[in-house]
């Protein structure tokens, strides 16, 4: 008489597992972790996933998906602890987030976490993220000759030119003009010409994606969110080019509180934009923030664009104190008067000199009323030298880049 035992096979080990209060809440990551895994994977409640890390059992562990909705907002601790303690042990951690706080995101992706996938997941979204936490990180060549660690993650030969633009009052055209003076400087020359970026740091109401027809992109947040581990490739990954000439950074998809970055969060971005471009264009918010002074120092130049009336007076006035009485390089500052009295305008352009004498400032800019071509280039999601190329307002930010263009050329060739 024989007998037969049945051979299990040893279950194959856990290579990653979802972490959240109820996964049946996030039915598509169900289906998505039994698209990439199979049956390697497990389900673990956050104070489970905790305890598992100090189990033999773990040392298999990939990653986490660590799942959570607003409901959870309230164990921000907890999961901070289990993104910390993942980071310590190597395990990976993708975080996918459903109706959270941009400031909730903020924390916990500074706290660690390698990835961030909105829910409900766009259609191959884990695959990419798995894809990207699978993919290793290049080495970064010790710093030579006493050189910085900023200067080896920025990852570029450029020095680049920085002109910030920043309205004074709502509606004066500060977006437009720097959407404009961007362009013009990228397509100066049809080859062999600058290269130029254009860095969108309105997070709230910026309109750069709208007038250049760019969709808002989510890996934006990431980048903003996690400044410590920017270098040159993802800050070049979160850019999209506008007619193959132009780089630009979108606000993020989402409206986000200003202060989620600090000054040298901004600083960082700014001296990598600068190493891997010949001129970057900043279309900065209308408050005043922590972060404001940061760009002030390192701009070359500081458009100040404001129009002919009295909000734009008294915020120029009061502009001026504080740059004055925190002892800030206010004369960086240039003036743009934004639709500005025609030539033949005497009594408009009387009321100019008057605006000027009593704020005591140079206004040397002036952009004529672009009228409804500008509205309407806008709306397009074009350049006004692609919709509206005889348009005034378009032959002054020709020639202000003109003469932009020239001084970059010859700091280029003289460097």
């Amino acid at each position: 008489m024989t007998s037969s035992v049945a051979l299990q096979p040893e279950p194959a080990p856990v290579a990653a597992c979802t972490v959240s209060r109820d996964v049946q809440a996030f039915d598509l990551l169900i289906e998505d972790m039994e698209t990439e895994l199979g049956e390697s994977w497990g389900d673990l409640s956050f104070e489970d996933a905790i305890a598992f890390l100090e189990q033999p059992d773990s040392e298999a562990l990939e990653f986490f998906a660590v799942a959570m909705n607003a409901q959870d907002e309230g164990e921000l601790a907890l999961i901070g602890e289990l993104i910390a303690l993942s980071k310590d042990r190597g395990v990976k951690v993708i975080l996918i987030a459903e109706d959270v706080s941009p400031s909730v995101l903020h924390q916990l992706l500074k706290t660690g976490a390698n990835d961030f996938l909105p829910y409900p997941l766009p259609e191959g979204a884990l695959h990419e993220a798995i894809v990207r936490i699978r993919t290793p990180e290049p080495e970064v060549a010790a710093p030579a000759n006493g050189a910085n660690g900023l200067a080896a993650r920025a990852g570029g030969s450029h020095d680049g030119a920085i002109f910030a633009t920043h309205g004074l009052a709502g509606g004066v055209g500060a977006t437009t003009f720097a959407v404009n003076l961007a362009w013009e400087l990228a397509t100066k020359e049809k080859k062999d010409g600058p290269r130029v970026c254009l860095l969108d740091l309105d997070f709230q109401t910026g309109s750069v994606s709208t007038y250049l027809d760019l969709p808002r992109r989510d890996v934006v947040y990431e980048l903003l969110s996690d400044t410590s581990a920017m270098d040159a490739d993802n800050f070049l990954q979160a850019m999209q080019t506008f007619n193959d000439r132009l780089h630009v950074l979108t606000a993020p998809a989402d409206m986000l509180p200003l202060d989620i970055v600090g000054p040298e969060d901004i600083a960082t971005l700014l001296d990598i934009a600068r190493a891997n471009f010949d001129v970057v264009i900043v279309d900065m918010p209308k408050t005043l923030v922590a972060w404001t002074e940061t760009v002030l120092s390192h701009a070359n130049v500081y458009f100040a664009v404001l129009e002919l009336d009295m909000r734009s007076a008294q915020n120029a006035l009061r502009f001026m104190r504080l740059l004055k009485g925190e002892d800030l390089p206010y004369e960086k500052l240039r003036f743009a008067l934004n639709r500005a009295p025609r030539f033949t305008d005497l009594q408009g352009k009387a009321r100019v000199k008057r605006m000027a004498e009593s704020l005591d400032i140079d206004i040397e800019l002036m952009l004529p009323d672009g009228q409804k071509q500008v509205a309407q280039a806008c709306d397009h999601g074009l350049p006004l030298s692609e919709n509206a190329g005889k348009n005034p307002l378009r032959k002054e930010i020709a020639k202000l880049a003109a003469s932009l263009h020239e001084l970059v050329g010859s700091e280029i060739e003289g460097g």
